[in-house]
């Protein structure tokens, strides 16, 4: 990560202190908060903007148009899954469910707030945003089932190394044939190597694990069945990486990418637990970035 400051690295501790406490405490700390006014739980949020004024004050960037869109982006999606709990109490899925899970995927895809970051910074963006999903989803909304935990379990890596397993022998011919992996080795020291899954794991799998199965199958579960949900989640998975290492339509990316969410999500759905789908996806990218 570049323009690693202090200013940065004060931003990122703030932004993972709603992963942790969520990741540690989900049920606990959203029990707190539905104590909380509807006005006091809707506006908090908006907390968010700090980490932005850390760093864009720090590296002289700030635009009170980004401030203010950081400061009321977490506000309306807190509203909307407030209205979303009222209407949807048996939480088999609302449009606005929809708006803000469609909201969230667009703006991380085609990068609408990168601008607003210092180059090499983009991830404290992205972290945000799952701050903000968090809280809406798992204080406001409180949907259950989303299997967001960091007490992982030995089933957890079972499944995740299971799934694994059966994907990598698929992705390896079917990359192969399409002319998309080309096997090298690129191994560096042992620590440097394992520091890099612990990344992978923590700022690219978990995200998205969280995003494609904690909560978008998760919610189309309960409306359309688990085997449907597990093809249209992992289809949207394969469809985010249309723009991935191509200016164009990337179509071998987005084909190989769903295969790769059908196992993602097979190993989510086993137990609706996130860290076990976040061991399969990190093990496939670090095991890509070391051998293809």
């Amino acid at each position: 990560m570049q323009n690693v400051t202090a200013a940065a690295i004060a931003a990122l501790v703030l932004e993972l202190v709603p992963v942790l406490a969520f990741g540690l405490a989900a049920e606990r700390v959203a029990r707190g908060i539905q104590r909380w006014p509807v006005a006091a739980r809707v506006g908090f949020p908006a907390l968010c903007a700090v980490a932005y004024l850390v760093v864009s004050i720090s590296q002289h960037i700030l635009r009170w148009q980004w401030f203010a869109l950081y400061a009321m982006a977490p506000v309306v999606i807190a509203w909307l899954l407030e209205r979303a709990a009222v209407a949807d109490p048996g939480q088999r899925g609302d449009w606005r469910d929809a708006i803000i899970l469609l909201t969230l995927g667009l703006a991380v895809d085609l990068r609408w707030f990168d601008a607003a970051w210092p180059s090499g910074l983009r991830v404290l963006n992205e972290l945000l945003l799952v701050d903000m999903g968090l809280y809406g989803f798992l204080a406001v909304r409180q949907l259950s089932g989303t299997g967001f935990d960091f007490h992982l379990r030995w089933s957890d890596w079972k499944t995740g190394l299971r799934e694994l397993l059966y994907f990598t022998p698929v992705v390896f011919i079917l990359g192969l044939a399409l002319g998309f992996i080309h096997p090298h080795v690129n191994l560096p020291p042992m620590g440097t190597t394992v520091l890099r899954w612990v990344w992978i794991f923590l700022f690219t799998a978990l995200p998205e694990e969280l995003f494609f199965r904690g909560w978008m199958q998760n919610l189309l579960e309960r409306r359309m069945g688990r085997r449907t949900a597990l093809l249209i989640a992992s289809a949207l998975f394969g469809l985010s990486h249309f723009n991935k290492r191509s200016t164009h339509f990337n179509w071998r990316y987005v084909l190989l990418a769903t295969i790769a969410g059908f196992f993602y999500g097979r190993a989510w759905r086993e137990q609706h637990r996130v860290p076990a789908s976040t061991i399969t996806h990190a093990s496939v990218d670090w095991i890509w970035g070391l051998w293809f």
